[in-house]
């Protein structure tokens, strides 16, 4: 076995952006061979994304790209391990070249996203770019979920909150300023629905049984038990329904209120948070620590 100096090392860290001590296992392996550390270190790049693959990936970002037009946009969720690697320039760079395939193709399906290039007409896919991106910052990496949202007549509002919260808004009118707003106010809002009457029934059924539980202990008449269910139940149906919101802008005017000054209607909106819905995994850090010491 060839001695590897610290020069090539650095230098192998440098043109292929893997760590320092896989660097010194390929030269070694390699009898300082680079052309062959490298050849390696690529073969073994795949190998380490498909081993990365069944990690949790709840960090990241949320990115919005919009035609010039303002008649189209789209959004996608990038995922990773940590937020450290959504913080790093080359995640960012993929992130936003993602977003940008998907404004110019207005592809939704992340199976058919995965198989176009990056950039331009030719190039790696968004598939082998995503591997070789696990490979450089070691950690799992995955396009999560994407929107699109188009509109003829109407008016399409985006709005980010720093990178972790994106969120469109189709209104049915041409005022892309009320629809900023709407947008914005869905971000810091969370509504789940546009009208009480789109909430899922099986949703208020859950809500009116534990109310009538929570109100069966309190020893009233049945008659003014069910009053006070019903008063639960509206003021719950208003919380996550958009209409039924006070402005966030304005928290003395409701939703329903500031569209029907500007006869509009929101035809469709769509919220995106990074990581909702995906259970993390916990970690003993002293556990990992020993595991990492004794080569677990």
């Amino acid at each position: 076995m060839a001695a590897v100096n610290a020069a090539q090392v650095k230098e192998l860290r440098e043109r292929t952006g893997v760590g320092m001590m896989e660097c010194k296992k390929a030269l070694e392996a390699a009898n300082g061979d680079m052309s062959l550390a490298i050849e390696e270190l690529r073969k073994s790049g795949r190998a380490k994304a498909d081993k990365k693959a069944g990690r949790v990936a709840a960090e990241g970002v949320v990115m919005v790209q919009t035609a010039n037009d303002g008649k189209f946009a789209c959004m996608v969720e990038i995922n990773s391990e940590t937020d450290f690697v959504a913080r790093d320039t080359n995640f960012l760079e993929f992130a936003e070249a993602v977003a940008r395939c998907v404004l110019a193709h207005k592809v939704q399906d992340v199976k058919a996203l995965l198989a176009l290039p990056l950039s331009g007409q030719s190039g790696p896919s968004i598939e082998e770019a995503r591997q070789a991106l696990v490979a450089k910052l070691g950690e799992n990496i995955n396009i999560r979920r994407i929107a699109i949202m188009s509109t003829a007549s109407g008016s399409i509002g985006t709005y980010t909150h720093g990178s972790r919260i994106g969120v469109l808004v189709e209104l049915d009118i041409n005022n892309s300023d009320l629809a900023k707003d709407i947008a914005m106010h869905v971000a810091a809002s969370k509504p789940l629905v546009i009208s009480q009457q789109d909430v899922p029934q099986d949703l208020v059924a859950k809500e009116k049984e534990i109310y009538m539980a929570q109100a069966a202990t309190s020893g009233k008449p049945q008659e003014i038990i069910e009053k006070m269910v019903a008063g639960k139940l509206k003021k719950y149906l208003d919380e996550v329904s958009l209409l039924g919101q006070p402005f966030i802008k304005d928290p003395e005017v409701m939703v329903s209120n500031l569209l029907g000054k500007n006869r509009a209607r929101v035809i469709s909106f769509v919220r995106f948070e990074v990581g909702e819905g995906i259970e993390k995994e916990t970690e003993d850090f002293v556990e990992a620590v020993m595991a990492q010491v004794h080569g677990g």
